[in-house]
């Protein structure tokens, strides 16, 4: 879909910054992403990836940059943005932050394309990550908290509310029909297993994590992978946790169920390149399943934000917190054993 005047880029005084980056040819929306404005513009030299940062924040944006440059002389998969003529990587023009990317040809692939070596290799690919930030970024106090579990009294209010919501809605669709089926359903589990509601980690399970690690945030080339991208939500938190996040979304199944072998697959391999040992992935199993057991972020943006991007991922996360819990010592076992 075109972007207004209002929201296009404004390509030629942003490639004015730059040496070498020759003249604008084209200018295409990204579709894929859901949190940032992402650009295909292609000039007489190239092809990048232009990416307008709406949350504006410069130091965090550049942060972001230095840590994908160290990354990459390590030898983690990434596209670091391009330097301008100041060496400056964020351009601000209009109030607003923009980047430039190399693009990157390459294909996102989720769990179901992996092959049982590739879940291995997506394990340890994650791992390398975890290590090297380790290596490259500083942990100060100031970043080490405590991470709280979902209050489960707070999650059945809020239940309450998207309930009404959804059964407000009109027309009536089939989703909020589903929406209402699952919060009725989410409300019994919490309800009789209010009692596992877990403790917070130790500080020392925190560090520097990609944030955001998922299919749409991975290009392939071939069967290997190209490039990690989109690292907005760079940050200090419990490093397993990540780990057990990204499988939850790479090997989810469309009727939300996990690929267990593809997961154990995956699990090995990270723990082995982490150092992680099988007790701090049991501990993080924990903490996400009650995470998904209590997070309805999608619903929330659908009837409280009046946005329905997020609307198709709906089915198999709403039904993956139940299979889950039904299952929840194989789950375990997978990223244990």
């Amino acid at each position: 879909m075109p972007r207004s005047s209002a929201t296009a880029p404004p390509v030629g005084p942003l490639l004015s910054r730059y040496r070498n980056t020759g003249e604008p040819l084209s200018c295409e929306p990204v579709t894929q992403g859901l949190l940032n404005r992402g650009y295909r513009l292609a000039t007489t030299r190239g092809a990048y990836f232009l990416k307008h940062h709406l949350d504006g924040d410069h130091e965090a944006i550049a942060r972001q940059h230095r840590a994908t440059q160290r990354l990459q002389t390590l030898g983690v998969p990434v596209a670091p943005p391009v330097e301008d003529a100041y060496g400056d990587t964020v351009a601000v023009i209009g109030g607003r932050c923009y980047a430039l990317h190399p693009w990157v040809d390459g294909l996102h692939r989720d769990g179901a394309q992996l092959t049982a070596a590739q879940s291995r290799r997506l394990g340890s690919l994650l791992g390398l990550v975890h290590t090297c930030l380790e290596r490259v970024m500083e942990v100060d106090a100031t970043e080490r908290r405590e991470y709280e579990s979902a209050d489960p009294r707070e999650t059945c209010a809020l239940i309450d509310e998207l309930v009404g919501l959804a059964r407000g809605a009109r027309p009536r669709a089939a989703f909020d029909v589903l929406a209402e089926h699952r919060l009725l359903e989410r409300r019994a589990l919490l309800e009789r297993h209010a009692d596992r509601r877990p403790q917070p980690p130790p500080a020392s399970a925190g560090g520097w994590v990609h944030g955001d690690f998922h299919p749409l945030n991975l290009l392939y080339r071939g069967a290997e992978p190209a490039a990690i991208v989109d690292w907005d939500r760079l940050g200090v938190q419990p490093r397993a946790e990540e780990a057990v996040r990204a499988a939850a979304i790479f090997f989810v199944q469309p009727v939300g169920e996990l690929e267990l072998p593809k997961v154990r697959a995956y699990a090995r391999a990270y723990r082995r390149a982490a150092g992680a040992d099988a007790a701090e992935l049991a501990a993080a199993v924990h903490r996400v399943w009650w995470e998904r057991l209590n997070d309805f972020w999608i619903l929330r943006w659908r009837y409280q934000l009046r946005d329905r991007r997020a609307d198709p991922q709906f089915p198999a996360a709403s039904a993956l917190a139940v299979w889950w819990t039904r299952e929840y010592e194989a789950v375990r076992e997978a990223f244990t054993g």
